[in-house]
């Protein structure tokens, strides 16, 4: 199966560079609204079966061009909502934005039961997004996008794909309607799967490098 990761579009709290995390949470700016227009036309060459987004509203918003595009319907599912800040929500400090993205590349590379401030553990983030996974390999669709968030996204990725570790995830950030592009056996979720774009770019894994990305996808 080829599993189309798509952060969602521009919000006021990536302009502020908050850890805004919490459901509804935000709409999109007027150029996430022009990034989310975009959608159609860059994922033209892809044969995308079932279509998926978050609980929170910024990313039904820009789902709904590519929805309308491909006459697909939304499934909603909790399960690739952005990861919980915890009591670092609302925070943009480059403190609390580091604490927030070691805790979660930690889980990337194996300290599940580590858990984020006040909030969810590593094993419960990734045993929610697998079960989307796990879904949506199921739907015997040969693409499927899930329209997700930054961190999920770059956490998951650097947990699940074999040429994907956690140096690459953290030196790259995914700006917004970013696409990952994987390919893996439409078998159990946490196995089998290979990156094969990261934003439009051959992925290529790289050394050690430090974190130098936040969920808004400003330079720390």
């Amino acid at each position: 199966m080829r599993l189309l990761l798509i952060r969602h579009g521009q919000t006021p709290s990536n302009l502020a560079g908050l850890l805004d995390t919490a459901a509804p949470g935000p709409g999109l700016t007027a150029t996430g609204e022009l990034q989310a227009a975009a959608l159609p036309a860059a994922l033209a060459d892809e044969d995308i079966g079932a279509l998926y987004v978050s609980t929170l509203i910024r990313t039904r918003l820009t789902a709904a061009p590519l929805a309308a595009a491909r006459g697909l319907e939304p499934r909603v599912r909790d399960g690739i909502r952005e990861l919980s800040a915890g009591d670092l929500e609302m925070r943009g400090d480059e403190e609390s934005v580091r604490r927030y993205l070691t805790t979660a590349f930690a889980w990337s590379a194996g300290d599940t039961e580590l858990r984020m401030p006040g909030g969810e553990s590593g094993a419960e983030a990734l045993a929610r997004f697998d079960a989307v996974v796990a879904e949506a390999a199921a739907t015997g669709a040969g693409t499927v996008a899930l329209v997700s968030h930054g961190a999920a996204i770059r956490m998951w990725t650097a947990a699940r794909a074999e040429n994907v570790d956690v140096a690459f995830a953290a030196a790259h950030a995914l700006d917004n309607t970013g696409v990952v592009v994987l390919e893996g056996a439409a078998g159990p979720a946490a196995a089998g799967w290979k990156a094969l774009t990261w934003a439009g770019t051959p992925v290529v894994p790289r050394g050690d490098e430090p974190v130098n990305g936040g969920p808004a996808g400003r330079a720390l």
